[in-house]
């Protein structure tokens, strides 16, 4: 659902694609957190008005979807990107449904736990937390995160979504959808993710910024855990 932040010292790859539409019904404030699995929050997040890049583009010009459901297409706030990791699909797969195992290799999840037992499946619940520093606009707080498995296809993709709610700061939905391709020298990560709700939309620039720089992290984090855990 949500995308863990970078720490203040990394800089996002700019290996992304993002859609930015603007609103001006909306009134102006600042948002420089990242969510995630949603992970440490707020941090330099990407340039609001950076020229995007494609990564690639041919997957990038592909329909986003899982079991015939994709992030939410109205949402202002989305973020897209990808990543080639060179291990084996079945240690990418459990690194990243073994939702429980998240800390061990995401340090932005402080805490997590299954809401329901037996193997990620459609319908899955799981509960986590992260931290989220002050900005201009809202408090130091730590996000809860439940995030509901909408679709999963072993070995293939995985849509979760669900509200972050901390003190003074609330996201009332975030859908991320993670889709896994087999591809010459590893397998082809993608991950698009939206937002919606009163805060996120009121900056949306600097929101999209704030994703696209959690989920960067997340897939950095990904690939190396997955690459370190790869047969020799």
């Amino acid at each position: 659902m949500f995308t863990p932040a970078t720490s203040p010292n990394q800089q996002p790859r700019p290996t992304t694609s993002r859609t930015v539409r603007p609103r001006t019904s909306v009134r102006a404030g600042a948002l420089t957190i990242s969510l995630a699995v949603a992970g440490v929050l707020g941090i330099a997040a990407l340039p609001a008005q950076a020229a995007p890049a494609q990564a690639p583009a041919a997957h990038h010009n592909t329909p986003s979807e899982c079991g015939g459901e994709g992030v939410d297409t109205t949402a202002l706030v989305r973020y897209r990107t990808s990543v080639v990791i060179d291990a084996p699909l079945s240690t990418i797969w459990r690194l990243q449904t073994d939702v429980e195992g998240w800390p061990s290799w995401q340090p932005p999840v402080t805490t997590i736990e299954r809401l329901d037992p037996g193997t990620l499946r459609k319908g899955s619940r799981f509960r986590w937390t992260t931290p989220a520093p002050a900005t201009p606009t809202t408090p130091a707080t730590t996000l809860t995160i439940t995030s509901t498995v909408k679709q999963l296809k072993r070995n293939a993709c995985v849509l979760w979504s669900g509200p972050a709610i901390g003190e003074g700061l609330r996201i009332d939905a975030g859908v991320h959808l993670w889709t896994f391709t087999k591809v010459k020298g590893g397998v082809l990560v993608q991950t698009e993710e939206t937002w919606t709700g009163a805060q996120v939309e009121a900056d949306v620039p600097t929101a999209t910024a704030a994703l696209g720089s959690g989920l960067e992290a997340w897939l950095r984090d990904l690939k190396a855990a997955a690459e370190a855990r790869r047969p020799r």
